[in-house]
C-alpha cells in the first residue's frame, strides 16, 4: 500500500529535529493535530532514529527522509532499520534517497562519480538486502531527466528540490501519469520585499555553489547573472514564494497544476527557532488545498 502524503507537507532539516526535545515533540504532535500531511526531513541520517522519535510522537502524519544519502550510508543497513520503522509504524514512513551534491559527498572521503550509476546500484543493493524495501514506499530526489526517469521505473515518484512549476511541468512530462511528484517549496511569510528577499537569500544561498542545482537552474532558463551576489530578484522570487498566505498558497497552486501530487513546504524565517507561528498560519489553508 501507497504511503499517503497528503497534498501539502511541511519540510525541515532533519538538524533542526531533536525526538528526545519536550518542545519538539509538542510540535510535531501539533502539526498532526494541524492535518499536516508529510514532514519531510532534510539530510537524514540512515539510522532513521529521528524519523522513528517524531513517528512515536504523532497518530497520522507521515514521515519521509528528503533525503538519505546514498554515498554515505550502506544499503543494508538502512533497509533494516526502515523495517525496524515500518514494523512500528506501518504505513507512515517514505524513504527518500539521493545522490546528494559532490563538495557534501567529498567531505566524507567518497569520490563523486557517476552519481546516477551510484543510485541506481543503491537500489538494486536494497532490493537484494535481506530485509528489502519496496519500491512504493522509496523516492528520489531527482532533478535531471535521466533521475526524473529512473525515480518513475524503480520508486514510487520523485522528490525534486530547489525548484520552481515549471520545473514540475518537466518532472510530469518525463515521469507520466502515476509515479508521486512532490517538489520542496521555500516560502517565507513577510509581505515586505527588502525583508522578505533577504531572508529568501539566506535560505537559498548555500545551494547556489552546488552544480547540480545550478545546472537544473540553467535548464529552467537562468543564468550566471542570477546566481550572482546572493542570486537575482528574478531568481528569488521564483525559488521562494514569499508575501502573504494566499500569495503562498497560489504558488502551490501552481505546483498541482503543472501535476504535482504533493508539496513540500519548507518556511523560511532567518532563525533556526521551530516556525510554529508560521506552521499555525499556513494550517487551515494547507487543509483547504
Amino acid at each position: 500500500m501507497a504511503i499517503r502524503v497528503g497534498k501539502v507537507g511541511l519540510w525541515r532539516a532533519e538538524a533542526g529535529w531533536d525526538p528526545d526535545n519536550g518542545e519538539h515533540r509538542e510540535a510535531v504532535a501539533e502539526l498532526d493535530d494541524l492535518g499536516c500531511g508529510t514532514l519531510w526531513l532534510g539530510n537524514a541520517d540512515g539510522d532513521l532514529r529521528v524519523m522513528s522519535g517524531l513517528l512515536d510522537a504523532t497518530k497520522k502524519l507521515a514521515v519521509a527522509t528528503g533525503i538519505v544519502n546514498v554515498w554515505t550510508h550502506d544499503a543494508a543497513e538502512l533497509a533494516a532499520a526502515y523495517q525496524r520503522v515500518d514494523r512500528v509504524h506501518p504505513g507512515r514512513a517514505l524513504l527518500g534517497l539521493g545522490s546528494s551534491h559532490a563538495p557534501l559527498v567529498e567531505r566524507f572521503g567518497h569520490t563523486y562519480s557517476k552519481p546516477y550509476s551510484k543510485l541506481r546500484s543503491f537500489l538494486d543493493e536494497i532490493d537484494r538486502a535481506e530485509s528489502p524495501v519496496p519500491p512504493h514506499v522509496q523516492v528520489l530526489a531527482a532533478l535531471g531527466p535521466r533521475t526524473l526517469a529512473l525515480a518513475g521505473q524503480r520508486t514510487a515518484g520523485a522528490h525534486p528540490y530547489l525548484v520552481t512549476p515549471e520545473h514540475t511541468a518537466q518532472a510530469r512530462e518525463i515521469l507520466g501519469d502515476g509515479p508521486l511528484l512532490a517538489p520542496e517549496q521555500k516560502v517565507v511569510l513577510e509581505t515586505a520585499p527588502d525583508r522578505a528577499r533577504r531572508i529568501a537569500r539566506q535560505g537559498v544561498e548555500v545551494y547556489l555553489g552546488l552544480p547540480n542545482y545550478l545546472n537544473n537552474l540553467r535548464r529552467l532558463g537562468f543564468t550566471e547573472a542570477d546566481f550572482a551576489d546572493g542570486g537575482s530578484d528574478r531568481l528569488i522570487d521564483a525559488l521562494v514564494a514569499w508575501g502573504d498566505v494566499d500569495t503562498v498558497l497560489h504558488r502551490v497552486r501552481e505546483h498541482h497544476e503543472a501535476g504535482a501530487d504533493h508539496v513540500a513546504l519548507q518556511v523560511l524565517t532567518g532563525s533556526d527557532d521551530l516556525p510554529r507561528a508560521q506552521w499555525r498560519e499556513l494550517a487551515p489553508a494547507i487543509r483547504e488545498t
